[in-house]
């Protein structure tokens, strides 16, 4: 039994990852000579939200005492027509509080460019999805699973609005959704996640 949970979930996975693969080459079929392929690295610190992600998108949430310190890099490939960008990030998280551990994070990301208000305060609005490996299962994790239990792999999930000067375009502030999620107990015949909230700051060159 256990070895066809663990085939289900590989087979998950690779559906996955092959669908970001192939989304990504199509948007590259119609890339904009004008899109940007800079790499870029982030700082940013996120606290851990006791609600569902469709909760904290209508900004109704509730923190508990833990939070998670995040690194990242990633490079931007390419764009739809000025209109959306597509980018490659790599994460390293630490955890503190509540949770005691290191997680690593990979997402391929879509992002909004154009807004009306964008002269004034450039905007953009990115919406990137992977996977989660956390080096320990997640106390908070085993808490919110109904039979206590999480994965080390999960389904990693991040949302994010980011703002920028127009006479400063490499550099964005930004506030994120971190998120893992079991895909409705997909991975690992589990039902269980975690929603971080926070902010950051990223360069771009």
């Amino acid at each position: 039994m256990a070895g066809k949970k663990t085939d289900a979930t590989a087979r998950i996975l690779q559906i996955i990852c092959l669908s970001l693969i192939a989304f990504g080459l199509v948007f590259s079929s119609g890339m904009s000579s004008q899109a940007s392929e800079k790499w870029y690295v982030s700082l940013y610190t996120g606290q851990y939200s006791d609600t569902a992600l469709n909760e904290i998108v209508r900004l109704n949430t509730a923190y508990e005492d833990s939070h998670v310190y995040v690194l990242s890099v990633g490079k931007g490939l390419g764009g739809y027509k000025d209109l959306i960008g597509y980018e490659l990030e790599g994460q390293v998280a630490r955890h503190a509080g509540k949770q005691d551990h290191t997680e690593v994070n990979c997402a391929f990301t879509l992002r909004w460019l154009p807004f009306i208000w964008d002269k004034y305060l450039d905007t953009s609005f990115a919406f990137g999805n992977g996977l989660s490996y956390a080096t320990s299962d997640p106390e908070l994790e085993i808490r919110e699973s109904d039979d206590h239990r999480t994965n080390q792999l999960l389904y990693y999930i991040l949302v994010e609005f980011a703002f920028s000067l127009p006479q400063r375009p490499d550099w964005d502030l930004f506030v994120r959704v971190h998120h893992r999620s079991s895909v409705f107990g997909l991975i690992g015949n589990i039902s269980t996640g975690s929603n971080f909230v926070g902010w950051g700051l990223r360069y771009r060159f």
